[in-house]
């Protein structure tokens, strides 16, 4: 497990640096002339960055591993991030937040896929996906407050080389103390967990808890319905459109302060449900659908203008989502049948990459006609209407559906 606290600990610091500009890039590209459609053209090439990557991820973590992906990535960030500190005119930080969104696209499936390969117990691998989830809610609470309050005192190109460098810094650090767990020996492992429960059923009966469906052999790849990714790509649009709207509301230095409490207060939401690890007790799928469904009522409220506070309603939405990033990975382990962690999560980063454009993009040009978190919450609604439709195209899983559905 020392392979899991080190990726930890660097998971942290990398995500409160990437978390720390959350609120202060879209006053930078105010401040660089930029309108709020290039601003979400902006965000949304970002994320569509991502998918060249996702997909050389997919093969190459299964493959090569995914130590030398999770250095590449942070280090080509960090330098990525020195540069924006002297770009001068819109274009420019296009150019570069695209290619920051391909860089970073290597390093939620290489994580992802060395905290699976870590055991190959389904109830041990809810838990480390429970505590990637936890790592990084607990440095998106306090980055986007800190980001801000970095730029409100040293200004936009230091706060920028400071972060870049901390990124470099990272990344050399992790090339040492980040080893991979070998493909053998985490077969070896699930050899030994299939000797010792012998045909038990996985977490909540998801699938066999070392094979695939129909007692399938453990690590026999097992095709994910398709249908499972609405979510993803529904939840990063919505989210997409909030890390819009919200940097918008920012006109002065310390109005970033304010947006930058506001994101906080969305991580503090996602951080208390996932320390109620009683959750994880729970169907990973019945997780993923109703916490899908209140995320979905919740955006609408905020459309709506339902009298409460916005506060409370943005620390709601975090706790909707904290509920369901961690179920919807254990969702995708189940259902993998233990087998292509990288292709699958690889799949996953894609899904909420195309996401991430789509909700940007239309919030950047149809904020002056419709509420963008309207579209936020017809986009949950269609993936929850959709999700329970996913379970008549897997096969052989039949009597577990009939149970969870």
């Amino acid at each position: 497990m020392k392979t899991a606290i080190w990726l930890y600990f660097f998971l942290f610091v990398a995500f409160f640096d990437l978390h720390a500009q959350y609120p202060i890039l879209t006053p930078f590209a105010v401040s660089l002339g930029a309108a709020p459609s290039f601003i979400g053209l902006m965000m949304g090439l970002y994320s569509i960055t991502h998918l060249p990557g996702n997909v050389i991820a997919g093969y190459g973590v299964d493959r090569f591993g995914s130590r030398l992906f999770i250095v590449f990535s942070l280090a080509a960030a960090g330098v990525v991030l020195v540069f924006q500190a002297s770009v001068t005119n819109p274009w420019q930080l296009l150019i570069l937040r695209s290619i920051s969104g391909f860089v970073l696209a290597f390093l939620s499936p290489a994580c992802m896929s060395l905290l699976a390969r870590i055991t190959r117990d389904r109830i041990q691998q809810g838990k480390l996906m429970a505590g990637n989830g936890l790592v990084h809610t607990v440095a998106s609470v306090v980055s986007p407050a800190a980001g801000a309050f970095l730029v409100a005192q040293i200004g936009f190109t230091t706060s920028f080389l400071i972060l870049g460098w901390v990124l470099v810094a990272t990344a050399a650090c992790a090339l040492f103390f980040i080893r991979d767990v070998p493909l053998d020996a985490s077969a070896a492992a699930d050899g030994q967990a299939g000797a010792l429960h012998g045909g038990g059923h996985a977490f909540h009966g998801a699938a066999p808890h070392h094979g695939g469906p129909e007692g399938e052999p453990a690590g026999t790849p097992v095709k994910v319905p398709w249908l499972v990714y609405t979510l993803p790509i529904a939840m990063s649009c919505a989210q997409g459109i909030l890390s819009f709207e919200l940097p918008l509301m920012a006109k002065t230095q310390e109005a970033m302060m304010t947006t930058g409490l506001l994101f906080s207060v969305v991580s503090l939401g996602a951080l208390l449900t996932l320390s109620m690890l009683f959750l994880n007790k729970l169907s990973a799928y019945m997780r993923s659908l109703w916490g899908a469904f209140v995320l979905a009522l919740l955006y609408f409220a905020i459309a709506a203008g339902v009298p409460a506070p916005f506060y409370l309603l943005l620390l709601l939405l975090g706790m909707a989502k904290g509920v369901i990033f961690p179920a919807l990975s254990t969702l995708l382990i189940e259902l993998s049948g233990g087998a292509r962690y990288g292709r699958t999560f690889s799949i996953l980063s894609i899904a909420f990459s195309v996401g991430a454009f789509i909700g940007p993009l239309l919030a950047g040009h149809l904020r002056d006609y419709v509420s963008p978190y309207y579209i936020a919450f017809i986009a949950l609604m269609i993936a929850v209407s959709l999700l329970p439709f996913h379970t008549i195209r897997t096969k052989g899983a039949g009597a577990h559906f009939s149970r969870i559905g």
